[in-house]
């Protein structure tokens, strides 16, 4: 079982795309969204923080084994009993009681995520038949897991979902902190199952590979949320959007100069493709990992040129041809 965690087209009309992916107006297929998928959302925070004893948590615990064994890691402990143990003192905590209400007062009603999610479930399934909807439940963790995404199971943990100007926030750095929001959830959940189809080259390590790899990833999770922002998606702002794309031919002949392309020291490749504000390689005004928001126009022009379906490009390992059969050019500034 696949386990990722974040600390954190049937045809171009379902895709939304222009040169400088501005977004339009979109709808979502009515063909898509009628297929038989409901989805439930379990609020696990509530159930788990009504629990008075170390008898209610061992109910929990065999009432959502799955949860028990992903999530709060059960085979880390001693015994269920020590886990229960554990569990009723952190949340006969002051401080985690106050963080519940919180997120209690901030999410009283998830419909909307819950509705997202669904319609992203549809729209996987309609490219990849033999997905399966996983189980979805939300937690209050106290800011030790954000998101948790399996094949069969997911956790969102609401905590690290409060708004960025509220009082209670992760333990991460601002510029991270800030995608740390509700309408990033879903598309956090979509890229991080497109992992599980996001076929790769175990034997290309370089830059290359890691940049088609992110932008087949966010290409993706564009395909199944066709009308979200791109600024949930990649995690920009929308003046770094739009800056990016004005500075495409200079960022572009950054990497060409500089022979980055091939690169395979780890060092460098993290500069242009990890986490980081900046890319201070570049210019200190530049948004970090320019490096994937590169990848994802090269699969853009890919997907456009080539006229392959989304299942095949996601199963197709191969950078280099990717990459080479784009014909990717900088966009002039408009």
């Amino acid at each position: 079982m696949r386990l990722l965690r974040f600390s954190f087209i049937l045809s171009l009309l379902f895709f939304v795309f222009s040169c400088s992916k501005k977004e339009e107006t979109c709808e979502l297929d009515e063909a898509i969204l009628d297929q038989p998928l409901n989805l439930e959302v379990v609020r696990l925070e509530d159930e788990f923080f009504g629990a008075k004893s170390q008898k209610d948590f061992l109910h929990l615990f065999e009432k959502y084994p799955d949860f028990t064994k992903t999530y709060l890691q059960a085979e880390l402990y001693p015994s269920l009993d020590t886990l229960a143990n554990e569990l009723l003192l952190a949340h006969q905590d002051s401080a985690m009681r106050v963080l519940y209400d919180s997120v209690k007062l901030e999410f009283t009603d998830i419909s909307d995520i819950q509705n997202d999610l669904e319609n992203a479930f549809k729209y996987i399934k309609y490219y990849f038949p033999e997905f399966q909807a996983p189980q979805v439940y939300t937690f209050v963790s106290g800011f030790n897991s954000d998101l948790v995404v399996t094949e069969d199971l997911i956790v969102i943990g609401l905590d690290y979902f409060l708004p960025p100007t509220h009082e209670f926030q992760p333990d991460l750095a601002r510029y991270m902190a800030e995608r740390y929001d509700r309408p990033y959830i879903v598309p956090m959940i979509v890229t991080a199952i497109s992992s599980g189809f996001n076929q790769t080259d175990p034997n290309d390590n370089t830059l290359l590979a890691e940049m088609i790899y992110y932008g087949k990833a966010y290409h993706f999770t564009k395909a199944i949320l066709p009308c979200t922002s791109d600024q949930y998606i990649i995690g920009y702002t929308p003046d770094e959007i739009s800056e990016s794309y004005a500075n495409e031919e200079y960022i572009w002949s950054h990497f060409v100069e500089n022979e980055l392309i091939y690169e395979t020291n780890p060092f460098e490749i993290r500069k242009y493709i990890g986490e980081a504000p900046f890319t201070d390689a570049i210019s200190t005004k530049a948004p970090g990992r320019l490096g994937r928001w590169l990848g994802w126009n090269i699969v853009d022009d890919y997907r456009i040129n080539q006229d392959v379906g989304l299942p095949e490009l996601m199963a197709n390992p191969d950078a280099e041809q990717i990459f080479r059969q784009s014909g990717y050019r900088p966009r002039p500034p408009q």
